[in-house]
């Protein structure tokens, strides 16, 4: 396969006026900027282990938590599959639950926010 030479010289040329007209802009990536507000915020609940989170106990059933509520440092949040076995996430902290940050049966990383507290 060969490429085109003409192409590689009009899509360099594109960039080199790219890198010129945002010479003297900032630019920002709005999601770092968030992410690194909520991990520096020192309110958050994060995942222990690598799996799939379900909000409830059972399909159905009154989630554990819901955004208002107010939970205590070791109530259950929510459970987490992992290898065929259901993991308790207790709350690492007191506080209101601010926002969600999982659905129900989403597969999770280690360390990921599911969790925002006020």
């Amino acid at each position: 396969m060969e490429i085109d030479k003409k192409i590689i010289r009009k899509l360099i040329e594109v960039l080199e006026d790219l890198k010129k007209s945002l010479k003297d802009k900032e630019i920002i990536n709005s999601d770092d900027l968030i992410e690194k507000n909520i991990v520096d915020s020192k309110t958050v609940i994060k995942s222990p282990i690598v799996g799939t989170a379900y909000l409830s106990p059972e399909p159905g059933a009154k989630p554990f938590v819901f955004v208002g509520k107010k939970i205590k440092k070791g109530d259950t949040v929510m459970i987490v599959e992992a290898m065929k076995t259901m993991n308790h996430v207790p709350s690492s902290l007191n506080g209101t639950v601010k926002k969600i940050c999982v659905e129900d049966g989403q597969p999770i990383e280690y360390d990921q926010v599911l969790i925002i507290l006020e």
